[in-house]
Parts: C-alpha cells; sequence; structure tokens
C-alpha cells in the first residue's frame, strides 16, 4: 500500500493534510471552508466526548441545547464580547427564497427580510444568558452549572481541517454562581478536567496558565488556557476556561435575591473545548507512516489480520480470533477482525499503521500450529511472537504501556523544546533556529506584547500558573519583571 504522505521534515503542514486525508479522518467541503468529519475521524471525537462528558457529569455539570440562530440586538448588549466577534459572524437577514420569473434559478425573496437579523452562533453566551434571567430568581437556584455540545461557526477565510474551519464542533459550559470566589472556583476547576482529559486521554502533556489582557476571551474578566506544543515547535491552545465576572449578568440583567435578602448580579463562567484536538493529536505524535493513536481515544484497541491460502485455513484461524475477540471485547476493548479476501496482508498492515491503531495482532496456520501468534505496537512498531493463550491477558497490559509511551514522548520532546531566554536577540535567533516553548520575562504592557508578536509572529501564550516569581527584566523593554511568561509562535 503506498501511503504517500510528506515526510514531516520536508513539509510539515503538507504531511497533516495527507495524514488527515489519507486516514481517511475528514476532508474539504463543497462549502468553503467548512469539512466533512469522516466516520473514522467522526469516532475519535466520540471518544473525546465520552470521555470528557463524563468528567463534566462527575463534577455535577448537566447538559441542554441552546438555540442556533442569536438575535444580532443579544450580541449587541456586551460591547466587548461583539467587538471581539463581529469580524467572525455570519448573518441570516431572509427567511425565504423564490423561483426568479426568468426562470434562471432561485433567488432571495426580497419581500421576507427578517425584522432582526439572526446570527449563526459564534459562541453561544448571550443567548445563554437570556435564559437565564428567566431561570435565576434566588440564591437556591444557583449555582447553574450546565453545559452544551453543539456546531458554531466563525467566518475563517485561511482553514486548515480540524485546526481553523468556519463551523466547527465543540462543547461548552456556561454556569452561574452566587458568589466570586464560586465562579473563579468553578473558572479553575474546568482548567484542571481540561488538563487532565488532555494529558490522561490524548497523552498530550500541557502548560496551565492565565492569558495575557490582550490574549484573553472578548467580554471575560480572566482567561486561563491549557497549552500544548506540537512536533513542529508551534504551540496549541487546547482548552479555554473564562472567569466572565458580572460583565454577562449585568447585560442581561441576572439579578438573584441572596440570603440577606438583597439583590445582586450572578457570577459566571465559560469555558470550551473543539475539535481542534483532533487536529492537536495528530499534530504531537503522528509519524510519516501515519497517525498514532493513544489507547483511550482509538476507535480500534486490536485489529487481528489472518494470513491464509484457503478458506478452510481461514475458517481454523477465525475459530481461534472469535476466542480473542470475545474475551478482549468482554473487557471493553474495541476489536477488528479483518478477514477481507480482497486485499493481501501486507497491505492491511500498512493501512492499520496508517490509522494508527494501536495493537495489530497477525495468525496464519503455522501460528496455528505452534500455538503462536505475533503481535505488532503501532508506537514503537517492535513485534513478537506471544502464546496464543496468553494474549488477551497480555494486552490489557501492552495497550496501558503504550498510553504511557506516548505521553512521556511528547513530554521529553516539549522539555527538550522549551528554552529560558533572557535577550530578545537570543529569542529571535533561537526562535527561528529551535522553536518551541520559551519563558521569558515581560514588562506587562501591551505595547511590548504587540511590538514582539508583530516582529517575531510569536506570542504570549499565557502566564504559567506554576511560575514563581523571579527579579529580572523585560527581554524587550528592559523594564523590570516579576515572573516568565510563556512564549511561542501558534496554531
Amino acid at each position: 500500500m503506498g501511503k504517500g504522505i510528506t515526510s514531516r521534515e520536508e513539509e510539515y503542514s503538507q504531511w497533516y493534510i495527507d495524514i488527515v486525508k489519507k486516514a481517511d479522518l475528514a476532508e474539504n467541503s463543497d462549502v468553503r471552508g467548512c469539512m466533512v468529519i469522516k466516520p473514522y475521524g467522526y469516532s475519535i471525537w466520540e471518544s473525546m466526548q465520552q470521555g470528557l462528558d463524563k468528567m463534566f457529569k462527575d463534577t455535577g455539570h448537566v447538559n441542554a441545547y441552546f438555540p442556533l440562530f442569536i438575535p444580532k440586538s443579544f450580541l449587541a448588549k456586551e460591547a466587548s464580547h461583539v467587538e471581539g466577534f463581529a469580524k467572525e459572524c455570519a448573518i441570516v437577514t431572509h427567511y425565504r427564497l423564490k423561483n426568479a420569473e426568468d426562470g434562471s434559478g432561485v433567488i432571495v425573496d426580497p419581500d421576507a427580510k427578517l425584522e432582526e437579523e439572526l446570527i449563526v452562533r459564534p459562541t453561544s453566551e448571550t443567548v445563554i444568558w437570556n435564559s437565564y434571567k428567566k431561570w435565576i430568581q434566588s440564591y437556591r437556584d444557583l449555582p447553574l452549572l450546565i453545559n452544551q455540545w453543539a456546531n458554531v461557526v466563525r467566518w475563517e477565510m485561511r482553514t486548515r481541517l480540524f485546526l481553523r474551519t468556519a463551523e466547527f464542533l465543540w462543547q461548552e459550559g456556561h454556569t452561574a454562581h452566587a458568589t466570586a470566589q464560586e465562579a473563579e472556583k468553578e473558572t479553575l476547576l474546568i482548567l484542571d478536567v481540561y488538563a487532565d482529559f488532555v494529558e490522561n486521554f490524548m497523552g498530550v502533556p500541557v502548560v496551565k496558565g492565565k492569558k495575557s489582557e490582550g490574549e484573553k476571551f472578548p467580554g471575560a474578566v480572566d482567561t486561563y488556557c491549557i497549552e500544548a506544543l506540537m512536533q513542529d515547535g508551534k504551540a496549541l491552545q487546547a482548552g479555554t476556561s473564562h472567569f466572565l465576572g458580572q460583565n454577562f449578568a449585568k447585560a442581561f440583567d441576572v439579578q438573584f435575591t441572596g440570603k440577606d435578602g438583597k439583590l445582586d448580579y450572578v457570577w459566571g463562567t465559560s469555558w470550551g473545548v473543539s475539535t481542534r484536538l483532533i487536529g492537536g493529536l495528530i499534530m504531537a505524535h503522528s509519524d510519516d507512516e501515519g497517525l498514532i493513536i493513544p489507547p483511550k481515544l482509538a476507535p480500534i484497541h486490536v485489529v487481528i489480520v489472518p494470513i491464509f491460502k484457503s478458506d478452510e485455513e481461514l475458517e481454523k484461524i477465525t475459530e481461534k480470533v472469535d476466542v480473542i475477540a470475545k474475551e478482549l471485547r468482554k473487557k471493553g476493548y474495541s476489536v477488528k477482525f479483518d478477514n477481507r479476501d480482497t486485499h493481501k496482508p501486507g497491505f492491511k498492515f500498512a493501512e492499520y499503521e496508517l490509522k494508527g491503531v494501536p495493537v495489530r495482532l497477525a495468525i496464519g496456520a503455522r501460528d496455528l500450529e505452534n500455538g503462536t501468534i505475533e503481535m505488532a505496537r503501532r508506537d514503537t512498531k517492535e513485534k513478537k511472537v506471544v502464546p496464543f493463550d496468553e494474549v488477551t491477558t497480555i494486552i490489557p497490559a501492552l495497550l496501558d504501556e503504550i498510553q504511557a509511551n506516548i505521553y512521556q514522548k511528547a513530554l521529553k520532546f516539549r522539555e527538550e523544546k522549551t528554552t529560558k531566554v533572557d535577550s530578545y536577540e537570543d529569542f529571535k535567533k533561537l526562535l527561528e533556529e529551535k522553536g518551541g516553548f520559551f519563558l521569558a520575562h515581560w514588562d506587562g504592557t501591551k505595547e511590548t506584547e504587540a511590538a514582539i508578536k508583530e516582529e517575531t509572529k510569536a506570542t504570549i501564550r499565557c502566564i504559567p500558573l506554576d511560575s514563581p516569581e523571579e527579579e529580572g527584566k523585560c527581554m524587550y523593554s528592559g523594564k523590570p519583571s516579576k515572573r516568565r511568561v510563556l512564549f511561542a509562535r501558534a496554531y
């Protein structure tokens, strides 16, 4: 099977596109800027959904659904919010089509103009807080902990599958609280949930931090994020959690009567991750042979490829394989038995390597005689022959080992690509030669942040939460600084 994948060294962006398309994850839609997520790609998203959804529910959150369309007047109620999304909004202006009188086709009926235009949701704070006004009257109604799984639209001119498309899938949590302290606690709780998921399910180490004023979410008081490092040395914002203060409560007049009988505005949070996590998964782990998927997110954990010359041999192999498959499925693993006679074993080996299946088993007539089976792991490509009767005992431990190894490899890469710098010249030089994360002093001003971005295309990814106080001088301006922040070029 000729894979036709561009090497990472040759052209990283084309390598990424080749992986997405050849592993059958997604393709470009005929609708400009949108994508079709194919079944194999969507099954990865389903695994992500299931893992995160359980974590949300374990922390007391429930799911709901809110409208796709948002009245334009809703967005206008929160000034900084609408300013942040104004250039990305898709707008519905009419509600009806009609046939052209000259027979040229279908046209928009000019008499069917909406009284108020509708925005196709770029995010749901405004429409949700409008509902919260009706739902919240007393402290007894708080906290309100709601999440929704949905699609959103943010008009994009330059797109890349999973990483940046006009329409994408995500979850967005929106919570309301009686005090600022409760809302801030919620914001950091979700940040920890995201970090836990990305590290322990996706196998990608992250830096938890707070966004600078210039990078925070429009309408938020504070934005917290997790930042991951991709194999090309660029950062990927893998999740954000926002402390909204009382901004949206005041904009939509969401008040409650407290235990003291006094009226006050509620305190809010919002948070989300999207299908760009699939892009991050690909870029953090995969190689020139295709995907490498951590077992906790793999659509198929084990694929079994029979090697046979006759229907009689296949029948005998199938009897043995059924025993393995049944036992592994009872333990909660996804098993595929590829008994197609239209493709040779070598083609199948390459196909499942491309698709990133963590473990491949191969069994032929000689293996039946010897009571053995060949086992290959995707992450290291190591192969070995094991006793047939022990394979269902070996595989669970092997999958755990693969999961841990994928994470450790990514962690080692990040450590090697994280550099402390003190001079701006060193920063610019190493940014070109080495890439990755840079810990450097910053004077805290928007002017310096903007100048560095303009000159280098590197941004402050976050102010790490574990960054210790350290007297120093800003690498750009030479002004005093009390801690290092994380710089990188990013997606």
